[in-house]
């Protein structure tokens, strides 16, 4: 009996199942069909309209805006628009452009797969009709209710026009950078081209810029275009549309670009503008959004420090001329970037140097050396090493490194001060052998120096590329007694309603050298602008305690140097490696003095803080060793507690010590004689 039941409640229940499997798929079908029978009969809605983004600075106010006043855009029909450009956009953005609904399901569900694994909604799968509804009718929010919305538009645009009626529209309406919209307006600005008249080689530099506008625009980064360009050429080879001897060809030919100039109402802190534009999109902020989104993004940068840096920089470099400069200040207490100067001249070149990191540091690197021998107790303030012809003998033995002073000027027996007053390039080299490059290298990435650099008794002359935004970055550290701080430019982002997009973390400080030997440096940096330093001659200007180092190699003038509320970095040279001259290498120290001084009239002068494990005592230069009462020019030294020399002077006869005490150790800002600093100040 039960036998016979069982096969009847199976097909019963097959019956059933089928059934309702049956009613979902019909109910899915009816579903959809009301869906895209909704689509059909329904009108899209009103293209969205743009709204300027706007920058404020430190203090709220407004610096400059970003589009869509600068907005070109001239319409064209497809026929008119190059057959090359029209493929390397299809190859680059859609592939399957004349073959997909709208909507790419399988990329659709690659991309939801990525997004639900990650718990976020960055993986994009968007077809070039869907791009075109986001530009046309959305925000540019990353959420999923935009992206449903995004699709639907994109099926229901697919169902009211052409696919050439909106390859056609898109190419009339993307943006290609630097207020471009539309493939008409892209030619003309970037070649002075109409579309009809690209050639493959243009076309792919086009079809590669909407993707990132500032990255990949050829204005600005040369290099990520070219990169840009050979992937756009390697699409259109996968995709038949072109033979790979064209693509070779096409890469190889040179580009003949138009000279770009900016609006005159656009050249307020540009090159921080366009630092701050390139650190929206490294936020995810899409580009069309950042220039036609009515942004509001508060940044750090101070518009009276800015004026006091393009002051500065007027007065020693020709905004005429081939002579180029770099400038970035940052308050070291909280990364903040106050000024920023990327040229001599916006309008002529938008290439900006405060982040050019194949120029050699020169002298400026010293100090890390020192540091890093500080770290090690491999040196202190009274150690000596004889400044003079020295053949350092290095790779056990197998070379030899013969460096020479400036003129072949050297000092014989000199201390530490001595050393970074006078920019000795053997002292230097004496301390690197001393530690090994392993210390260098360790503590100049510690300081967020990252460039190339080799473990050669070269390094020790800063024989490596780095940029002035790093070194600017680094010598913070010394100011802010030893603690790291990331640079940051965007405090928030908020957009036209006041909701906030994006919003800076707190300050986060690293303790990445230890405090008293921080101040030890700085207080050695002090000497460059004393008799007898490097930047003696524009010591007068600077009314307040500063520190810093000179450097100079045959094409390059730097100086870095600090307050306690700030530091910069300042660069001269030529772009293509071009010598400079022995005026031209003057005149990087008087624009650092001008601009810190103007730049801090406002705040009064402040002494670097002293930690507790610092002491001074006076010191026989000559013996480096605690003077006597008899020791002609004793000077009032700086060590981290128990470094200090302990025996007397034993080359100046004299019956007792000088008057200091037996154990001459004194703890804490009061042993600091702050005299000289106010002294300085006060005469001018």
């Amino acid at each position: 009996m039960d036998r016979r039941r069982t096969p009847t409640k199976q097909r019963k229940r097959l019956r059933l199942l089928l059934i309702s499997s049956s009613a979902a798929f019909v109910m899915a079908i009816g579903v959809a069909a009301s869906v895209l029978g909704y689509l059909y009969v329904s009108d899209l809605p009103v293209i969205a309209t743009e709204q300027a983004s706007r920058i404020l600075d430190g203090q709220g106010e407004l610096l400059t805006t970003l589009s869509p006043g600068q907005k070109q855009q001239v319409h064209v029909p497809l026929k008119d628009m190059a057959e090359d450009l029209v493929h390397a956009t299809l190859a680059t953005e859609d592939r399957q452009f004349y073959h997909h609904p709208g909507i790419d399901v399988k990329g659709i569900a690659r991309a939801a797969l990525v997004n639900l694994e990650n718990m976020s909604t960055r993986q994009g799968a968007s077809t070039l009709t869907q791009q075109l509804a986001r530009n046309l009718y959305l925000s540019h929010e990353r959420t999923w209710k935009r992206k449903v919305k995004e699709a639907l538009y994109a099926m229901q645009m697919e169902m009211k026009y052409t696919k050439d009626e909106i390859l056609e529209m898109y190419l009339n309406q993307i943006y290609y950078g630097h207020g471009a919209y539309g493939i008409e307006a892209a030619g003309r600005l970037y070649f002075d081209k109409s579309a009809r008249d690209l050639n493959l080689a243009e076309s792919a530099v086009l079809a590669g810029i909407p993707r990132g506008p500032v990255y990949y625009s050829p204005f600005l980064q040369m290099k990520n275009a070219k990169d840009r360009q050979k992937t756009v050429l390697n699409g259109m080879v996968e995709t038949g549309y072109i033979s790979q001897e064209a693509a070779d060809k096409a890469y190889h030919e040179m580009l003949a670009f138009r000279p770009h100039t900016e609006r005159p109402d656009t050249l307020v802190a540009p090159y921080f503008r366009d630092y701050v534009r390139r650190e929206l999109t490294d936020l995810g902020i899409p580009e069309v959004a950042v220039d036609g989104g009515g942004l509001l993004v508060y940044t750090t940068l101070d518009a009276r420090v800015q004026q006091a840096a393009e002051e500065a920089v007027a007065k020693q470099i020709s905004a005429e001329g081939e002579l180029q400069v770099a400038l970035i200040a940052i308050d070291p207490r909280n990364g903040y970037i106050k000024a920023m100067i990327g040229g001599n001249n916006y309008r002529l070149n938008q290439y900006n140097r405060v982040f050019t990191d194949t120029r050699q540091p020169g002298s400026t690197f010293k100090p890390i050396v020192y540091l890093a021998a500080l770290e090690e107790k491999a040196i202190t303030a009274a150690t000596h090493f004889v400044s003079e012809p020295t053949a350092f003998p290095y790779d056990d033995g197998r070379q030899v490194y013969r460096p020479s002073n400036y003129g072949s000027k050297y000092h014989g027996d000199i201390d530490l001060r001595q050393a970074i007053a006078a920019s000795d390039n053997i002292y230097a080299v004496h301390t690197f052998m001393q530690i090994g490059p392993d210390k260098v290298i360790s503590l100049a990435q510690r300081l967020g120096i990252n460039g190339a650099m080799k473990p050669l008794p070269s390094l020790a002359l800063g024989t490596f590329p780095v940029s002035p935004f790093d070194m600017a970055a680094a010598y913070g550290v010394f100011s802010n007694e030893g603690k790291r701080v990331i640079p940051r430019a965007i405090l928030k982002v908020t957009d036209p309603t006041g909701r906030i997009l994006y919003e800076a973390p707190p300050v986060e400080a690293e303790q990445v050298v230890n405090p008293a030997e921080a101040y030890v440096i700085t207080n050695l940096m002090e000497s460059v602008f004393e008799a007898g330093g490097t930047g003696n001659r524009v010591s007068p200007v600077i009314k307040r305690p500063v520190a810093g180092k000179t450097g100079t190699t045959d094409a390059d003038a730097w100086i870095v140097g600090y307050t306690p509320e700030m530091s910069t970095a300042v660069w001269v040279g030529y772009d293509r490696g071009k010598n400079i001259s022995l005026t031209e290498s003057h005149k990087a120290s008087p624009i650092f003095a001008e601009f810190m001084e103007k730049a801090l009239h406002s705040v009064p002068p402040k002494i670097f803080t002293v930690p507790d494990d610092v002491v001074n005592l006076y010191i026989d230069p000559d013996s480096g060793q605690l003077a006597k009462e008899k020791c002609p020019g004793k000077r009032l030294e700086t060590f981290v507690q128990g470094t200090e020399p302990t025996e007397w002077c034993g080359l100046h006869r004299s019956t007792k010590p000088d008057a200091v005490p037996e154990k001459p150790i004194e703890k804490g800002p009061e042993k600091r004689s702050w005299w000289q600093h106010f002294k300085r100040w006060w005469t001018g």
